[in-house]
C-alpha cells in the first residue's frame, strides 16, 4: 500500500463532508481543494552585497520543503539598490500533492507553535479569490533549520493557492486543516 500523508486522508474523509454540509454543495467536486503552496524568500538587499545569501537560502529552504529550491531573479536594473537584471534577489519553491500535505502538517504541528508569544495566525492575509498569504518573519522556526548554520535570519510569505471562489470558503478550509487563526472560536 502507498504511503498517504495524515492531511491528505484527513481532507478525503473528514474536511470535503463538513465543507459540503456547511455550503450545501450539490457535489463533492465543488468543495475547495488546495492545489498548491508556493514558498517565498527575498533576500535582495542582502545579496547584492554577499552572493553566499542566496546560496545558503536555497540549502535552507530546501531542507524546509523537502523540494529543490530555485533563485528568483530580478526583471528590471534599479540602479538606487545597486541592482541589474537576472541578478537572483530571492528564492522560491512551490509544493504540490503529497509534499504539499506534508510541509502544511509540519508547519501546523511543529513550526507555527515554535514562534514566540504566538496568538493565532491573522486571518487578513486573503486575497478575494480564495488565497492565502502567510508571513513568517524567521526561518528558525522550521525544527530542520541549525541556529548555529545560519547567517541572516529572514522571513518567508507562504501562500496556499486553492479552488475556492471566496474567501470564506478558503478560510473554513483551512481552519479545516488545522491553521491555528486568532479570532476563530474553539468548538472545544
Amino acid at each position: 500500500m502507498a504511503y498517504v500523508p495524515r492531511l491528505k486522508s484527513k481532507y478525503k474523509e473528514e474536511i470535503v463532508g463538513a465543507l459540503k454540509d456547511k455550503f450545501q454543495y450539490s457535489s463533492v467536486m465543488q468543495v475547495p481543494k488546495l492545489l498548491k503552496i508556493s514558498i517565498n524568500q527575498g533576500v535582495g538587499r542582502y545579496s547584492v552585497a554577499d552572493k553566499k545569501v542566496i546560496d545558503s537560502s536555497i540549502v535552507e529552504l530546501s531542507t524546509i520543503t523537502g523540494q529543490q529550491a530555485v533563485a528568483a531573479k530580478s526583471k528590471k536594473d534599479i540602479s538606487n539598490f545597486k541592482l541589474r537584471k537576472g541578478m537572483p534577489i530571492g528564492v522560491r519553491v512551490t509544493l504540490r500533492d503529497n509534499n504539499m500535505y506534508e510541509f502544511l502538517d509540519r508547519l501546523i504541528s511543529v513550526a507555527l507553535p515554535r514562534i514566540r508569544d504566538f496568538k493565532g495566525i491573522n486571518d487578513k492575509g486573503f486575497d478575494g479569490k480564495g488565497n492565502y498569504t502567510l508571513g513568517v518573519t524567521e526561518q528558525i522556526i522550521f525544527p530542520e533549520i541549525n541556529i548555529d548554520k545560519i547567517s541572516k535570519i529572514l522571513g518567508m510569505d507562504i501562500t496556499f493557492v486553492t479552488t475556492a471562489a471566496t474567501d470564506v470558503e478558503a478560510l473554513e478550509l483551512l481552519k479545516q486543516f488545522g491553521l491555528p487563526f486568532k479570532n476563530q472560536k474553539t468548538a472545544e
